[in-house]
């Protein structure tokens, strides 16, 4: 299974904040996912859903990260139990990648009707520097008011980092940065598993498509 997404250059920040641009790891990932955790179907067993996005099924995530929301509370991947969780990690200057990425998310959403109410979206910033709380509010709940901005310390970013396989990294554009950084969103199931990689390019519908077959996974 390979992942090829698509590099979107930098541009001086003066004239324009600079777009963000994908990262090559989630190629490796998919490729580590596919040699070890692929099960055998017994000749009684229903076949997997087949998803537009790539399946990560069986891929050990590091589950005991938290991440701090705009009001202080450490949250976990537990806490949103029965919800498929919609993560994407960015910056809430990026231009392009994140609002676009953000937009989708919120098309998703409205695309699953009433099941829009089991999908948690969840914006993680690699610019904790300017991302404030107050910040991340704001950005988050101006793609939809159900959307949650979090963050954590920089050190405990670099181990988040190691354990999704994303790239994150600040460039110098003059006397201010960018941040240059991974474009794909991760979504994890209703019992708090991760399952898929969505590629930045997906559409919307396709998305969605996959987060329902994720929801009739729990009530089958």
């Amino acid at each position: 299974m390979k992942l090829i997404p698509t590099q979107v250059p930098l541009k001086n920040h003066r004239a324009q904040a600079a777009p963000c641009r994908s990262a090559r790891r989630l190629a490796r990932l998919a490729v580590v996912i596919g040699l070890t955790s692929a099960p055998l179907l017994g000749a009684d067993e229903p076949a997997p859903a087949k998803f537009h996005g790539t399946d990560v099924t069986g891929y050990q995530l590091d589950y005991g990260f938290a991440l701090k929301d705009t009001a202080g509370r450490e949250l976990k991947i537990a806490d949103f139990k029965g919800k498929v969780v919609y993560f994407f990690f960015g910056f809430t200057q990026c231009p392009v990648i994140c609002p676009t990425a953000l937009t989708r998310a919120a098309e998703i959403k409205r695309l699953l009707g009433a099941d829009g109410e089991k999908l948690q979206v969840v914006f993680v910033t690699i610019d904790p520097e300017r991302d404030t709380p107050e910040v991340l509010r704001s950005y988050a709940a101006a793609f939809d008011p159900s959307f949650l901005g979090l963050s954590t310390d920089p050190e405990k970013l670099k181990a988040l980092s190691r354990s999704f396989k994303f790239t994150y990294s600040k460039v110098q554009t003059g006397s201010s940065y960018t941040m240059d950084h991974s474009t794909a969103s991760y979504v994890f199931d209703p019992s708090g598993k991760i399952r898929l990689i969505l590629r930045h390019e997906a559409p919307a519908a396709d998305c969605a498509d996959d987060i329902r077959k994720l929801l009739q996974e729990k009530t089958n």
